[in-house]
């Protein structure tokens, strides 16, 4: 490519610091690299301003809060290039988007912009979810009547001299996007190809999670097309589109409120309001099985145990818990647990005891520079004093005692020998490369620093949000072996805690205090609860 057109990729920008950095950096993956890079700081009061000085080679712009619309036509204002990328501050390019929307717009110069594709990603970037691909060849504005097959905004490259004719709405709070497509397209050619080239990160701040509002903001965008529409393909394209985006939302709301429903959670009147307006069927549905958890709820608040806990062996009630303290050995006759998170609500985990029983054991070992995972809460439990500096290594800036952001088994970010000790509490079985999480820990120790990891044995799989990265479980065995990658067999220490006894009450989450104490430090080695390690890194 013999000239090199400068692009210009705008991050508008508010209150999402902790993504930031992540976002800029996939701009600076780029394989194409006449770029520039605008950060839109939207008045926002986290630390956004903090991260956009601390980054080089990009231009930061502050404005008073007036919303995504305004930001973005600051952040074009101010640009210099010849095509324009718009990427939220929570999102991320893959290396080649720049270079596969820039060539499809040099091959065809009349075009006003070229998408492509994307897939949703969790916050930490592991691929969730990937619409059906829907490539459009041709007539454009009337597949856009009937959806928004574009999907994020990250994955559209424009031409300059069509933003020139065309400003984002700064009176829409939602689908300006949308809104902008629609209105370029019903005049002018646009291209689409099906290379995915982004990632639109799903996370709870996400606006999109707000279905009443995101359907009305849809619909109130849509209608502004029904006075421009000039032929009677256009208008049934917009009678389809309107049932299509209804069918949409009515679809992903049902799929939200039921899944409360299972988890017997009684949704807000407003969405159940909103279901009810959209889809009469299925919102007496959901009205029905709202009752039925009612009215269960109901019979457990006045029955006395025992008569619930005869209902619940005969079958005639599905879910009865017993208690805190008053477990039965014959309400293990059951297939659900009493508990779904680990025993928190009953008094606290049972493996919790053997995670602190270890910290404590090795307390003299968490002394000078330390690091722990997620938090700092066990440092200063077990350091107090002998701390010198506590670092907390999370996924995202998720508070004030965060240090290093990022994923464990991919930080060349954090220094080496840096550390005297690292607090890695279940933790492991969430990486997928937990070998390269583990040669980090290798690497960023001092010489002469000890690891003190905990990993699960015998455990149920959460249910709330750490289900989707439960990926393994470890051994004695598989731990030492692990461990002898990176540290030499003597200086690594291995211990299991539990028995049959302790496994069960686990697994059906009885809490700490309805476990009997006698037993718990009782260690059977076929029966690992708990596979704790000491690993300290070599002087020499």
């Amino acid at each position: 490519m013999s000239h090199q057109p400068l692009v210009s990729v705008i991050i508008p920008c508010y209150n999402h610091a902790r993504f930031l950095a992540e976002s800029v950096d996939s701009v600076r993956k780029q394989t194409y690299t006449n770029l520039e890079i605008i950060i839109v700081d939207d008045g926002s009061t986290d630390n956004t301003r903090a991260v956009s000085e601390s980054l080089t080679g990009i231009r930061y712009i502050y404005q008073p809060n007036q919303g995504l619309s305004a930001a973005r036509n600051t952040g074009f204002d101010n640009s210099h290039g010849d095509y324009i990328v718009y990427l939220d501050a929570d999102d991320c390019l893959y290396p080649e988007a720049i270079a596969s929307n820039l060539q499809y717009l040099l091959q065809n110069p009349a075009l006003a912009f070229v998408s492509g594709w994307h897939e949703k990603v969790d916050e930490w970037l592991y691929p969730i979810e990937k619409d059906a691909l829907s490539v459009i060849r041709e007539k454009h504005y009337i597949h856009l009547l009937q959806g928004n097959y574009i999907g994020m905004h990250a994955a559209v490259m424009y031409t300059r001299w069509i933003l020139n004719q065309f400003r984002f709405d700064t009176s829409l709070k939602a689908c300006e996007d949308y809104d902008l497509y629609m209105q370029i397209a019903r005049q002018y050619p646009v291209g689409c190809h099906d290379k995915t080239i982004a990632a639109y990160r799903i996370h709870g701040a996400n606006m999109s999670s707000k279905i009443p509002f995101m359907l009305a903001a849809v619909l109130h965008v849509h209608q502004r097309q029904k006075a421009h529409l000039t032929n009677h393909e256009e208008e049934k394209a917009w009678r389809n589109g309107k049932t299509i985006w209804k069918r949409y939302y009515s679809t992903k709301l049902q799929q939200i409120l039921f899944s409360q429903i299972t988890e017997k959670q009684i949704p807000s009147q407003e969405d159940r309001q909103a279901l009810m307006r959209l889809n009469t069927a299925a919102g007496l549905r959901l009205e029905a099985a709202i009752a039925r958890v009612k009215f269960r709820n109901i019979l457990r608040d006045i029955l006395p145990p025992f008569i619930l806990r005869r209902l619940y062996k005969k079958g005639y009630i599905y879910r009865f818990t017993p208690e805190p303290g008053k477990i039965q050995w014959g309400d293990l006759e059951r297939v659900t647990p009493f508990s779904s998170d680990f025993g928190f609500d009953r008094g606290g985990p049972v493996d919790r005891y053997y995670i602190e029983k270890f910290l404590e054991a090795n307390k003299s070992l968490v002394k000078g520079r330390v690091l722990e995972i997620g938090d700092n809460a066990y440092t200063l439990q077990y350091g107090q004093e002998k701390i010198s500096q506590s670092d907390v290594l999370h996924i995202a800036w998720a508070n004030e005692t965060v240090t290093f952001v990022g994923d464990l088994s991919d930080a060349p970010h954090i220094p080496s020998d840096t550390f005297d000790c690292i607090i890695l509490t279940q933790t492991l079985h969430f990486l997928y490369d937990f070998r390269a999480a583990l040669r980090t820990c290798h690497r960023i120790l001092k010489k002469g620093g000890t690891l003190l990891l905990t990993v699960p044995g015998i455990s149920h799989i959460d249910k709330g949000e750490w289900k989707e990265y439960w990926l393994w479980a470890f051994t004695d065995k598989s731990m030492q072996k692990l461990l002898t990658e990176h540290f030499h067999e003597r200086d690594i220490t291995l211990n299991t805690y539990g028995n049959v006894y302790i496994a069960t009450a686990f697994l059906y989450g009885a809490g700490l205090p309805e476990v009997r104490r006698d037993f718990l430090d009782i260690h059977d080695p076929s029966y690992q609860v708990i596979i704790a390690a000491k690993a300290t890194k070599q002087m020499l």
